[in-house]
């Protein structure tokens, strides 16, 4: 099997910045949302909602925390690792690879 087109399992965690509007935050969680079910095999978001900063990211105190679970080829990871980082109000984000 071409190793390009097997499953794996990642965690996407990003932060949005928590001074937006509540309907600025969901119109990007749903955007994310949408990209990576068009595009994962098996999807799972969770939001957990605004927290303190470990360190100022662009003078901002707090963010608002996404955690999404998906199953995909491992091509996709690197695509939305470029969208999140095109996108405005995006302060960090990070793809890792779940052990299975």
């Amino acid at each position: 099997m071409d190793k390009s087109k097997q499953l794996h399992n990642y965690e996407l965690m990003y932060i949005l910045d928590a001074t937006k509007s509540d309907e600025g935050i969901q119109q990007l969680t749903d955007k994310f949302k949408a990209l990576t079910e068009a595009n994962a095999a098996q999807y799972e978001q969770d939001l957990i909602g605004k927290r303190r900063l470990a360190y100022h990211i662009n003078d901002m105190p707090e963010g608002y925390y996404v955690l999404i679970k998906f199953t995909s080829t491992p091509d996709f990871p690197q695509e939305i690792t470029r969208v999140l980082g095109i996108t405005e109000g995006v302060l960090r984000s990070l793809v890792t690879k779940v052990k299975e």
